[in-house]
Formats: structure tokens, sequence, C-alpha cells
């Protein structure tokens, strides 16, 4: 039971928890009801333990009477000492309003994750990672996710105080503008996985922004974890030169989805498994709403981010996430695959693949990697077309730069992303000009495999190479630049590499 003691008190939830549901609701928490007086809180502290187990969401609902102007949540929890290899605690936390929980986020008023111990919400402002907005009476649910548990039980207490008194008028969002000036079809470069301090990053939209053109960027995508609060901050550090799309990287217990350039201010819930059959229906909302649906580190090795749902909804893939390391490999490895089942198929569609920096601190490099795609022009809908087409090679930075080609006998001519068209044993020609990527190795990549590695190009970073092939021999060739010695943890390492060109009817 809860008492209420001149607007304070506490109450301790005991949770039991004996099925597999995705979610849970504990008894709710009630304060006083009418207005309370101008400048009054209350505040009411709530503890329980989460056993091993517990469902993913667990919904402490509270009960805002008329009058509130502002709702502050504050919590901690435990941290036992665990043994090696076993996951600790982790409590992430979030807010819906009195329009409820439902799956959709009609009632979604911001979400933290774990990044930080406490937030507020009122009509004219919001801690980053919640949308501001009026505070209106009825039942309101703080969201709590056990990300881990350790074997000891996860130990939280949620202190909730409101704030009584007149609220202010909350502030029209403003975007970023669809298009940049642009330089028309031409190669622009791009990072669509960036992360500020609306979730767990630690840079502002600004210093995103003046981050992004020094690694030479023409566009960038929002993308922090589960909210789209973000969205109405990037509208001052657009430019002519810098084009900023919006979106939200899709945080779910089986894998990331990148919500890339959606509308302004979409929202797209992640409260959800592979094993429940709902991604294909927010999948196909991202793309009502204007966005692409890029599945990010497919084979990340933390907890949750291994990609379950597979790609039959994807519009394209992150095969390299960061700096290059293992997984990616494993990523590049298994996109291949991809390519290989649509010729054996002889499906026309496929899975293009592109890079992000997934920057969120120093020392993150935001344009490492970045993708660079051939576009009409400056615009989102014109740099969504390339990605969505293959029309793009993946590079380490802005010195690295592609021209790569198929030609065929008769002056027929294809490039990245693209099909030449010729008879099965039609000689080709496929032709790759590098520059700045000093000391690094050329492979040509088939359905059957490696089939060409050209000398270490020399230190001033350029070079060409040709190679000559048959569509029998070849369904598809795509480049890869490989650093002559290891460059991280990957012996190896990518510097770059592109999406394919198809050779044949």
């Amino acid at each position: 039971m809860c008492e209420d003691e001149h607007g304070k008190g506490t109450a301790r939830r005991a949770l039991f928890v004996t099925g597999a549901a995705a979610a849970l609701t504990l008894g709710s928490v009630t304060f006083a009801s009418g207005a309370g007086a101008a400048g009054r809180t209350e505040t009411w502290t709530v503890s329980g333990t989460l056993p091993v187990g517990a469902p993913d969401f667990v919904y402490l609902p509270v009960e805002v009477p008329h009058g509130v102007r502002e709702i502050h949540v504050a919590y901690t929890y435990d941290r036992p000492s665990v043994p090696a290899g076993t996951a600790g605690n982790a409590l992430d936390i979030g807010l819906f309003d009195e329009r409820g929980t439902e799956l959709g986020g009609e009632g979604f008023r911001g979400w933290s994750g774990g990044a930080r111990a406490e937030f507020f919400v009122r009509a004219d402002d919001a801690t980053p990672g919640y949308l501001p907005g009026r505070i209106r009476a009825g039942t309101w649910h703080l969201a709590l996710g056990p990300y881990t548990v350790a074997p000891q039980g996860l130990s939280y207490e949620v202190t909730v105080t409101l704030a009584h008194g007149e609220q202010a008028a909350t502030p029209a969002p403003v975007y970023p503008p669809p298009r940049a000036r642009g330089r028309g079809r031409a190669w622009y470069r791009g990072d669509c996985h960036l992360h500020s301090w609306y979730s767990d990053g630690r840079r502002t939209p600004a210093e995103i922004a003046a981050l992004a053109r020094a690694a030479g960027l023409d566009f960038i995508n929002s993308s922090d974890h589960n909210t789209h609060s973000s969205h109405p901050h990037w509208a001052d550090h657009a430019g002519d030169d810098l084009l900023i799309m919006l979106g939200e990287e899709v945080t779910t217990r089986n894998g990331h989805v990148l919500a890339l350039g959606t509308e302004p201010g979409t929202f797209v819930d992640w409260r959800y498994r592979a094993r429940d059959d709902r991604f294909g229906r927010f999948a196909r909302g991202i793309r009502r709403a204007g966005g692409l649906v890029v599945p990010a580190h497919p084979h990340a090795t933390c907890v949750g981010c291994g990609w379950k749902f597979g790609f039959g909804e994807a519009d394209a893939v992150e095969v390299w996430n960061g700096p290059y390391t293992p997984d990616d490999e494993v990523a590049l490895a298994e996109w291949d695959n991809t390519l290989v089942a649509s010729v054996r198929s002889r499906s026309r569609s496929w899975l293009p693949a592109m890079g992000n920096s997934d920057a969120h601190r120093d020392p993150d490099t935001v344009g490492t990697p970045q993708t660079v795609v051939l576009a009409d022009d400056l615009t989102r809908e014109a740099v969504q077309d390339g990605i969505r087409a293959g029309r793009s090679y993946v590079a380490e930075s802005k010195s690295v730069v592609l021209a790569f080609t198929a030609s065929g006998p008769g002056g027929e001519h294809a490039g990245i992303g693209g099909r030449l068209t010729v008879a099965a044993d039609a000689p080709v020609t496929v032709r790759l000009e590098v520059s700045g990527a000093p000391r690094c190795t050329v492979r040509l990549v088939t359905d059957e495999g490696v089939l060409f590695t050209s000398d270490v190009l020399p230190v001033s970073g350029s070079g060409t190479v040709e190679w000559r092939t048959t569509p029998q021999y070849a369904a598809y060739v795509r480049a890869e630049l490989r650093h002559e010695t290891a460059a991280g943890p990957v012996p190896g390492a990518l510097a770059a590499f592109t999406n394919p060109i198809f050779l044949g009817t």
C-alpha cells in the first residue's frame, strides 16, 4: 500500500515473474487529487526487485492529477559483483503519458535507456531524450527495461516528483530542410549512424555537425536510440553544405535497425522481439514515413545487438560499423552470401551495403567509415534512392576516392550498383581507379570468391587496376581495398569496398 504524508510517500513493489511475458504492469502510484497550490511539490519513492528472467519491460503507473506543471523522475539500482562472463545489472528507463503504452507509441514521451539517472518533462522543455508537451491528468507510465539482470536480482528505487503550477507554452518544432545546395548528379559522402546527447551520445548536434563538415561529409542522419526527441534540434546546424536527415536507431532486444531519413517527428517503436512477429509492421511504417530500413551492425557481440529479424524487410544493411573489427568481417562475408543467393535465384533484387561510424563520443570519429553515394542531387529523396539502388561505396575517410566500372566489347558500360548486359561469353573489362589508399591491396570478389589480388599500391595511394572476365565466369564483381598490414584488430582491415556490378543478361 502507498501512504501519503505531507506530499511524500514510499512504497515497495515485490515482482514475481512466472511466465515469459514481454511486459508487466505494477500497481499504480497515486498522488493527491485536485490542483495543488502553485509551487507545491509531491514526491513518492517506489522500490522493488526484478528477478532473473524478468519481462523486457516493466511499467510503473503514476496517477497524475490536474494542475501539474512538471514531472521529475530519478532512479537508482544496485550493481552487485558477478562472476566473470556473467551479465551484471543494467536498467533502462523511459516515460509514456496518459495516452497509454500500446505498441506504436502514441503515448511516448521519452527514453534515456541507461544514459541518465534522472529526467524531467514539462510543457516548454524536457531532458534530452524526452519530449516537451503539456502535462495532462491521467495515468502515466514509467517504463523500466531490465537490459541485463545479475543472478542476485536487480533491486531498484524510483523517485517521482510532481511540481504544481501554471504550464508554459510548448514551442513549435522547426526541422532541417530536406535539401542542400548540392552539385547535381554527383558522388556525395555521408554518415547515417550518429548518436547525440539526446540518447547515449556525449556530443551536441552542433558538435556533430562541425565534425561532419571536418570529415568532408555532405549528409548525415540522426539516429539516437529509441527516441526522436533530437529532431527539432538539428535545424540550426544544417546548411547549403550539409544535408541533415532525421531518423532513429530502433534498439530492440533482437537487434538494432536504422530508420534512415524518416519524416520529421517520426517515432518508431522498439518493444518487440523477433518471435513476436511484429517487425514487419514497423518496417513498413518506416517506409510509409519516407525512410529506409537498414539493419545496423548485424553481427555485433553486445547483448541484444545481433540481428535476428532476417533481411526480407531491409532496404540496405550496415556492413561496416565504426573501426573495422572481426564482427564487420563476418558481416561483410554474410552480405556477400546474400549476393550469391540473389544470383542463384535469378532475382533482380539484391541487398545493398553501407557503412557508418556509430560515433557516440570522443574518441569516436565521425565519418569513419562513410558511405559515398551517387545521387541526382543533395536531397533526402535522392540520397535515399542512391542507397536503395546500391550506387555507393564505403570508405574509411574522405581521402579515399574510387571509380569502379565494367565495360563490354560493344561499348556497353556499367557502374557500381548497375548491370552490364552482355552475352554470357562476352569479354568484360573491370576497371578500378583509386586515390587516397597508400600501401593498400585491391581484391576483386565475385560469386566464386576472390579472383584477383593486385600488387600493393604505392605510397602515393593512387593506382589503376584492370581485370578481364566473362559473365559466365563472374556473375558479379565488387572491389575491396585492404591495408597491407594490420590496421586495428583485423589483419588486412578494409580501407574501402564497393557494392557490386552485375554481369550478364
